[in-house]
C-alpha cells in the first residue's frame, strides 16, 4: 500500500507527478490520431486491409529512418496539399508495391 503524502512537499511532487502523466496521456491521444488518419489514408490509397495500412506506414518510417508520427504527419499534410518529400514517396510507392499493386496519384510514372 503506497503511504500517504503528509508533508506539502511530497503533495507538491505528487501534483507535478500527475500532471506530468496528464500532458503524456494527452499527447499520446494526438499521436495515436494522426497515426491513425495516416494509416487510412494509405488504406484507401493502396486499397489494404488496415493491419496492411499500418505495415506500410511502419516500413516507411523504418527505411527512411524517420520516426512514424512524422512520416504520418507528412502523409497528412500530402493529403491536404499535395507535397510529399521525395524520400517519403518512394518508399511509400515501394511499400504500398510490397502489399498490393497501387501508384500514388501525382507521381512521375502516371
Amino acid at each position: 500500500m503506497a503511504p500517504v503524502p503528509n508533508e506539502p512537499a511530497d503533495e507538491a511532487d505528487r501534483i507535478l507527478e500527475l500532471e506530468e502523466q496528464v500532458d503524456q496521456l494527452k499527447e499520446a491521444v494526438v499521436s495515436h490520431a494522426v497515426v491513425d488518419q495516416a494509416i487510412g489514408m494509405i488504406v484507401a490509397l493502396g486499397r489494404l486491409a488496415p493491419e496492411q495500412g499500418w505495415a506500410v506506414l511502419k516500413e516507411v518510417s523504418q527505411h527512411t529512418n524517420i520516426k512514424l508520427r512524422r512520416v504520418a504527419e507528412l502523409i497528412l499534410r500530402w493529403g491536404r496539399d499535395g507535397e510529399m518529400p521525395p524520400e517519403i514517396r518512394v518508399e511509400l510507392e515501394d511499400a504500398l508495391e510490397r502489399h498490393g499493386p497501387t501508384q500514388i496519384p501525382g507521381s512521375a510514372q502516371e
